[in-house]
């Protein structure tokens, strides 16, 4: 049993910081690498972050490298993604996902949550 909730989304203004958090319930956290994926509104949902099981490797998409930051706590089973100097481009659902496959894929992740909407203004 994988459950995943997201949370910490919002609307904020250009050059604003949100922190999202996705805390998973059920199996241990340490089995999976958790990403962080999103989708505009007319948009393939697209890889936006990932971190391992030991949190020693982390990738994160050219777009908000420099801006974001995926992080997690395993005593906590949450996984972070800190996201600075917010754009109207940065405008989306944002979905946590749980998978023993470390990869940029959405295929190669079989447990999501709900999303949580980031809406950035000018």
């Amino acid at each position: 049993q994988v459950i995943l909730v997201e949370s910490g989304g919002g609307l904020v203004q250009a050059g604003d910081s949100l922190r999202l958090s996705c805390v998973l319930a059920g199996d241990p956290f340490s089995w999976f690498n958790m990403g962080w994926f999103r989708q505009a509104p007319g948009k393939e949902r697209e890889f936006v972050a990932i971190i391992s099981r030991n949190g020693g490797r982390r990738d994160h998409a050219d777009f908000v490298k420099g801006r974001f930051a995926i992080s997690r706590v395993d005593a906590e089973k949450t996984v972070y993604l800190q996201m600075d100097k917010l754009g109207p481009e940065d405008t989306a659902v944002y979905y946590c996902a749980a998978g023993n496959v470390y990869g940029t894929s959405v295929a190669d992740f079989p447990y999501w949550g709900q999303g949580t909407q980031v809406t950035v203004s000018s």
